[in-house]
C-alpha cells in the first residue's frame, strides 16, 4: 500500500482483488513507524469502511487466514435471509465480528507484535480501493 500524509494521520491506500480476502498489511505499518520516526507509544489502525475490517492473527502460515475466511463463510453465508438489499449483508456482519480497528504497541521505534502475529485487512465486498487510517499516539 501507499501512504499519504494528512492532518497528523497517515492514510494507507490498499487495492483489493477479490470479493473476500485477507491482506497482510503488517509491513506497511512497520514502514510508517520507521519513516515517521515514531519511538514509543501506540499506532491505531482504523478501517473507515462498513464492509472491510481488521484482525490481528497468525501471519506465518497463510492457511490460518484461509481457515478464518472459511469459518466466517460457514458462520455468515453470502446468501441468507438478509433484509439489506445491496447483496453485501454478509460483509457487514463479518466486519462487525472482526472489528474496524486495532491498537498496536511501538517500543524503541519498532512495532511490537507476538512472534507469529500480523495485521490483516479483511475485505468482505471487493474488489475495491480501500483506505486505512493510521494514527500515532505517543506515550
Amino acid at each position: 500500500g501507499r501512504a499519504k500524509r494528512r492532518m497528523n494521520m497517515e492514510r494507507l491506500q490498499i487495492r483489493t482483488t477479490r470479493r473476500r480476502e485477507f491482506i497482510d498489511v503488517t509491513q506497511c505499518i512497520r514502514r510508517l513507524v520507521e519513516e515517521n520516526g515514531w519511538r514509543d507509544g501506540v499506532v491505531v489502525v482504523f478501517s473507515p469502511h462498513t464492509t472491510c475490517g481488521l484482525t490481528l492473527n497468525e501471519a506465518a502460515d497463510p492457511d490460518v487466514a484461509q481457515d478464518i475466511m472459511a469459518s466466517l463463510e460457514r458462520l455468515v453465508p453470502e446468501q441468507g435471509a438478509y433484509r439489506h438489499r445491496e447483496g453485501n449483508s454478509d460483509a457487514h456482519v463479518r466486519v462487525s465480528l472482526m472489528g474496524a480497528s486495532q491498537m498496536l504497541p511501538v517500543e524503541g521505534g519498532s512495532l511490537r507484535l507476538g512472534t507469529w502475529q500480523g495485521l490483516f485487512l479483511c475485505e468482505g465486498d471487493g474488489p475495491r480501493a480501500r483506505e486505512l487510517w493510521v494514527q500515532w499516539l505517543a506515550s
